[in-house]
């Protein structure tokens, strides 16, 4: 995962500013992978991560790391910048369906119990 970022810092153009908030997304990701797919998981009815779209998987990911990991940034404004992104990136179902896995995975964490199975 770390090498995937340092390609990514490569490649494309990342504001210096921004670079810091990347890696400590990344590797809260790295450290707890487990414990945030498995919240997503939980969280979503009748699917399986595997069976999303790569962008919508991402986009879950993304936003329940921030959610579980990043206790800095406000819950809430992860998930609406989770749907923006699906909003702009996703299917037509995307945002309706990131808000709806993120905001069970906001709730479960602010009820200290696990998500049900």
């Amino acid at each position: 995962m770390p090498e995937a970022l340092e390609v990514t810092m490569v490649e494309r153009t990342v504001a210096p500013a921004r670079r810091r908030y990347l890696e400590r997304l990344v590797s809260a990701f790295a450290k707890d992978r487990g414990r945030i797919e498995d919240t997503i998981s939980a969280c979503m009815d009748n699917w399986r991560l595997d069976r999303l779209s790569v962008m919508d998987r991402g986009i879950l990911r993304l936003g329940a790391t921030e959610i579980l990991c990043l206790s800095d940034l406000p819950a809430k404004v992860a998930i609406q910048e989770a749907v923006r992104l699906a909003e702009r990136y996703g299917g037509a179902d995307s945002p309706r369906f990131v808000n709806g896995v993120l905001d069970a995975v906001y709730r479960s964490c602010r009820s200290g119990e696990p998500p049900p199975a």
